[in-house]
Parts: C-alpha cells; sequence; structure tokens
C-alpha cells in the first residue's frame, strides 16, 4: 500500500510540472501584456516596471527564477493589485470559493446518491426512467446557462431568493450552491445507479434477501458500501472541479471568490496571478485525485492486497 502511495505521488510532480511549463509560456506569447493599457505608458515608465518584475530578462531566465522562487512558496507579487502578492490573494479568496464547493459538493451527493439509489431499486421501470433522465438534463446543461435559469424564475419572477452576493443569510448560498453542483449530481446519480445495479446483482445480496433481512437492511448495510465506490473514486476531482469550475458562477451572481481574482488576472494580463492561481488550482485536483485513489483502495480489500503485493 506504502509502495502505491509513493508511486502515485511521485507521479503527480511531473504533472504539476507541466501545467506550468505551459501556462508559463501561454501567458508570455498572448497577445499584450500586463502594462497594456488604453492610457498610454512612455517608454521610460513602461521599462523600469519590466525591471521592477524581472520581465526585462530572457524568457528562460524568467522561467527558473520562477520555478525558484515557487519552490520557496514565492508567487511572486500581483501586476494588478499593487503591494499585494499572489499568494495573499488567493488565500484571501479560496475560502469563499471553498465554502461555494463544499455546499455545492453536499448538494451533488445527497441528490446525486438518493437519485441513483432510487433509480437501481427498480432498473428500467419509471422510477429508474425519470431520475436518469434528469441526470441526462443535468450533464448537458452547462453553468453559465442554469444559473440565470435559476436566476430569473426563484430570484425575479417568485422573488424567492436572492440573486447576487455572499452574505451571512443561508438564501444567498441556495442557488450558486445548486448551480455549481447540479452537474456533478447527475454524474453521481448515474455512478451511483451503476455501482448499485452491480452489486444488487451479487450471490451474498440475494443471500442476503433469503435469511429475510428487511429491504432497507439490505441496501443501506450491505449494497451502499459496495455500490458507492465508483462515486468515492468520483469525490476527488468533482471537488477540485468544483474550486476551478466554479468562476463562471462567481460571476454570474457576484461573488467574491477566488475566480474574482483570475478574471482580473485574464483580463488584464496579471502573470503572476494566472500563473499562482493555475498552479494552485492543479496541484488541488492532483491532491483530490490521489486522495480519492487512496480512500478507495483502504475501502476495497481487493485493492489493498494487489498493492500489499505490488502489483
Amino acid at each position: 500500500m506504502w509502495r502505491f502511495i509513493a508511486f502515485r505521488t511521485l507521479q503527480a510532480i511531473p504533472v504539476i510540472l507541466t501545467v506550468i511549463t505551459v501556462t508559463f509560456f501561454l501567458v508570455r506569447v498572448a497577445p499584450g501584456g500586463p502594462f497594456s493599457s488604453e492610457k498610454a505608458v512612455s517608454p521610460q515608465v513602461e521599462a523600469a516596471l519590466e525591471r521592477q518584475y524581472r520581465l526585462d530578462l530572457p524568457m528562460y531566465q524568467q522561467y527558473f527564477t520562477y520555478l525558484a522562487d515557487l519552490a520557496q512558496g514565492d508567487m511572486g507579487p500581483s501586476f494588478n493589485f499593487p503591494g499585494q502578492r499572489v499568494d495573499e490573494l488567493i488565500l484571501q479568496g479560496l475560502p469563499i470559493t471553498a465554502e461555494l464547493g463544499l455546499y455545492a459538493m453536499l448538494v451533488a451527493v445527497v441528490i446525486g446518491v438518493l437519485a441513483g439509489v432510487i433509480a437501481a431499486l427498480k432498473p428500467n421501470s419509471i422510477q429508474d426512467y425519470i431520475p436518469m433522465s434528469l441526470a441526462m438534463v443535468g450533464i448537458c446543461m452547462p453553468t453559465f446557462l442554469l444559473g440565470p435559469l435559476l436566476v430569473l424564475v426563484f430570484g425575479i419572477w417568485f422573488d424567492w431568493l436572492p440573486v447576487s452576493g455572499w452574505g451571512s443569510s443561508p438564501g444567498d448560498k441556495i442557488l450558486p450552491s445548486i448551480t455549481l453542483g447540479a452537474m456533478y449530481a447527475a454524474y453521481i446519480a448515474r455512478l451511483s445507479r451503476s455501482g448499485m445495479l452491480e452489486v444488487l446483482s451479487q450471490d451474498y445480496m440475494r443471500t442476503a434477501r433469503a435469511k429475510g433481512l428487511p429491504g432497507h437492511v439490505v441496501v443501506i448495510k450491505h449494497a451502499l458500501r459496495g455500490g458507492l465506490l465508483p462515486v468515492i473514486s468520483y469525490l476527488g476531482p468533482a471537488f477540485a472541479g468544483l474550486l476551478s469550475g466554479s468562476f463562471v458562477v462567481e460571476t454570474i451572481f457576484q461573488i467574491p471568490g477566488l475566480g474574482r481574482f483570475y478574471v482580473q488576472a485574464a483580463f488584464n494580463r496579471d502573470y503572476t496571478m494566472i500563473l499562482g492561481t493555475t498552479t494552485f488550482l492543479a496541484t488541488l485536483i492532483v491532491l483530490f485525485n490521489l486522495l480519492s485513489d487512496f480512500l478507495a483502495a483502504w475501502l476495497n480489500p481487493r485493492l489493498r492486497y494487489q498493492f500489499s503485493k505490488g502489483k
């Protein structure tokens, strides 16, 4: 097991390095620059700014300098927010983005698992077709379409919920959480259904029913643990995807999270902010993927045996 953990952790290093390298050179070759604006800047001022932020160095020197600083935990200063460093801005916006991601994950897990289990109990019936059809709609509908629809219906027509902001009121969090979690709830519903169908068809499940155990005991005590293994494997990358995919939702609902800084950085060619946020999110995605793999291996005795034998 420890060999598997070490191997997967070492695999993550070149992945993160590749993301950093590709992002670094892409933002450099993109049209415009961090000091390009509608107001003309004199060549002397622009040259001084480039020296201050080490943009006057050859690109390869900038790249290796950035890697050396990043290895020490320094993501550099933000070009768009003078006097503030990238890591400070990320820590400032991360709590709100993480809170939104947690609420969206709660919505996705509760709705997705419930719909998948209900559908698996009576396959190929109306009880199966309705939740799976809704899941397909959720997969096909992007957040930039679902969000405005929810705002129009529940915020404008019925005036039940706030349509922007992220305050202390629970109502502020309902529409953004549903918008962000709906697509993941649809995927979890389909994974839950397929996993439960596979487990419910096993011999030991028929034996449990033959012993006279109530149906809810068979499902909750015996079937859920094995049936939800695909969902557990999916939760890691799903939560990372919720964090990285919340930018559209934060923009729609005017939420002051990490997405606000990233969108502004993209418009203003804030190299260090784009690089820092992309690196941070890539690390989160890799980390959550690793955690989900470790958790799935821990819950599955067969996988634990294979890893202990080095297979």
